[in-house]
């Protein structure tokens, strides 16, 4: 009666309203098929028309640590990437780049593996993977190989699956890359594995003790995970796939896997260190970690009341002598820790680990329960730098330079003599930086020792005539020339 264009259901023919619901119904249930198949392609390949383009999204593992010169490192996997396996490849996956830091350790050294306390940074010093994958059925529909290729070697091939055994030779450094993929490997179906392509390229020094394995381990878990949330698969420590994990326990358990992939696949009995800085550090900012519950906390040099002007920087020197933690003096150090924290045990049930002891027990220990020698060298040093590495922490944020430098002197000295995992080009290193004069605070060997880098830690504007000098006294007394960096 209003003269509207509204036409009511009583009005219309019955075969019409029939006609017209039933395409309503068709209508809605081609949109719910759609849906469907949609969710179900998402354990499927791509469709071949629709590749996406590739990612020019870096996927890092710890927060803002990157290398200045990050492009360059992505450009140079990139191109290796299409050498090595065309630029086209599968058009049906989408390309990945992944990066992960390496680490310097201000203090808190061969503590990791007995559950103690370390005091880390993650540095500007990146491992970049680029590469694509997916997961697929073991039946032989779809090709389960793997391969992976770096700057300095050719192309590795290999086929993932539980009887998989560590590489020799002169591949031996993809065991690092297969040992975490391992690590993954439970998360998948029974009938499923990973095929993938990986190029790697990075500028943290091998052999350095800056963890460039921890780094390459950790790049290849993020590609992993890439993967595995691509194609909608949860970790399978999850049990209730309503609540997966936060990103906060997806960094501690790449973390836990990478270590393990090290213990278990490449034979290093280290502890999470490495692995665990690499996966949650953060810039500027140390980690002080405890290594038993993995707890840790953000430590600002100087806490938020120190002028930058004021801070002090950490100069890295890279004595340029390699070694292997795989090989020699690193296992027996950890056996002997066990030994050590066996006789502790008998005396007080209640020691688990050197973590649990303090120096009143060593020296306990020492009187009555037959702890002496090399054992009580290892206990000594183990206990003493737990202390000293919380009250690192403290002093740091409390801006007591000078505590920090006595801390980190004290623990070099305990390195060289208890622990003994020094050598004669880092303790030249660490006695220049102490004798420099004005301006520096401390100095000790950062890493796993027999060789790799010191720690510094300098007034700023007394860093540039430390690392000159340091560079040409260096070479002049072993022949040898030193690489040094700011941090």
């Amino acid at each position: 009666e209003d003269g509207s264009d509204f036409i009511t259901a009583d009005l219309l023919p019955l075969h019409l309203i029939l006609g017209t619901a039933i395409k309503m119904f068709v209508h809605i249930l081609i949109i719910v098929i759609i849906h469907l198949c949609s969710i179900t392609s998402s354990r499927a390949f791509l469709p071949p028309t629709s590749k996406p383009p590739a990612s020019s999204k870096i996927f890092s593992s710890a927060s803002k640590v990157m290398a200045s010169n990050v492009q360059t490192l992505v450009d140079q996997a990139k191109s290796l990437f299409d050498e090595s396996f065309g630029a086209d490849g599968d058009n049906n996956l989408p390309n990945y780049c992944v990066s992960a830091p390496g680490r310097v350790n201000l203090i808190g050294e061969h503590t990791d593996y007995t559950g103690g306390y370390v005091l880390p940074l993650a540095i500007g010093y990146n491992t970049i993977g680029y590469g694509r994958g997916a997961i697929v059925k073991k039946d032989g529909s779809e090709s389960t190989q793997c391969r992976i290729v770096s700057t300095n070697n050719p192309v590795v091939e290999f086929q993932v699956s539980s009887s998989l055994e560590a590489s020799t030779g002169s591949n031996k450094w993809v065991n690092y890359v297969q040992g975490v993929v391992l690590q993954y490997l439970p998360d998948l179906k029974d009938d499923e594995t990973f095929t993938f392509d990986l190029a790697v390229v990075g500028d943290v020094p091998l052999g350095s003790g800056l963890s460039s394995s921890a780094s390459l381990e950790v790049a290849t878990a993020v590609f992993l995970e890439r993967i595995l949330d691509a194609q909608g698969v949860a970790y399978s420590s999850v049990k209730d796939a309503s609540a997966p994990l936060t990103e906060e326990q997806r960094k501690m358990e790449r973390a836990v896997r990478c270590k393990l992939a090290e213990n278990v696949f490449c034979g290093v009995p280290c502890g999470i260190m490495d692995q665990f800085v690499s996966s949650a550090g953060c810039e500027g900012k140390l980690l002080l970690l405890d290594c038993r519950s993995l707890d840790y906390r953000e430590v600002s040099m100087g806490g938020e009341n120190t002028s930058s002007l004021d801070t002090p920087v950490l100069v890295i020197t890279n004595s340029n002598v390699k070694h292997d933690l795989g090989d020699g003096e690193y296992p027996i150090r950890v056996r002997q820790c066990k030994e050590a924290t066996d006789i502790l045990t008998k005396m007080n049930p209640s020691i688990q680990s050197l973590r649990d002891a303090t120096m009143k027990d060593v020296e306990a220990a020492a009187q009555s329960a037959g702890l002496d020698g090399v054992i009580l060298q290892r206990a000594r040093h183990v206990v003493s730098e737990n202390e000293r590495t919380v009250k690192t922490a403290d002093a740091l944020e409390k801006g007591d330079w000078e505590t920090v430098g006595k801390l980190m002197n004290a623990s070099h000295t305990s390195m060289r003599d208890d622990y003994e995992v020094s050598c004669e080009e880092i303790d030249v290193l660490v006695d220049l930086a102490q004798t420099f004069g004005d301006g520096v605070y401390g100095s000790r060997l950062t890493g796993g020792g027999f060789g790799g880098c010191t720690v510094t830690l300098v007034k700023k504007d007394a860093a540039p005539e430390l690392i000159e000098y340091l560079k040409k006294q260096y070479e002049v007394k072993t022949g040898t020339k030193c690489v040094c960096f700011e941090t």
